[in-house]
């Protein structure tokens, strides 16, 4: 048996979780639905009852 000399490289990964950004891009998003809806019931409400 041939003994061969590998090196094996060891990488350790940490995930950075910043918890303010995490809620600052959930606050983000949460609004892009809230203004979708929004525009949505809009549409609904007064645009399309007068087609």
């Amino acid at each position: 048996m041939v003994q061969r000399n590998v090196d094996i490289e060891e990488r350790h990964v940490e995930k950075k979780s910043d918890p303010s950004h995490v809620a600052a891009t959930f606050i983000k998003y949460a609004a892009y639905i809230i203004i979708f809806f929004g525009a949505l019931y809009f549409l609904v409400e007064y645009v399309l009852p007068k087609i």
